[in-house]
């Protein structure tokens, strides 16, 4: 290593480092999509259950208001 600079040296630890971090950077980006991806299909699934919930009360009154007798 004599014939190294001590500049080239920091600048390698330097560059070492910085894709240190990218590599946790982008370890913890992965992990955050994983959580999203689990959050977004959780709430994917509670929002069809709501829709068809809607939908079964909007039936049960279409058939309530057909049964009300017709003012004249």
């Amino acid at each position: 290593m004599a014939h190294y600079s001590c500049k080239m040296i920091s600048e390698f630890h330097q560059l070492v480092e910085k894709v240190s971090q990218l590599a946790e950077l982008a370890q913890a980006l992965r992990r955050e999509n994983a959580e999203l991806r689990m959050n977004l299909a959780a709430l994917s699934s509670e929002n069809a259950e709501l829709a068809a919930r809607m939908q079964e009360a909007q039936k049960r009154v279409s058939a309530l208001l057909e049964k009300i007798p017709a003012v004249e």
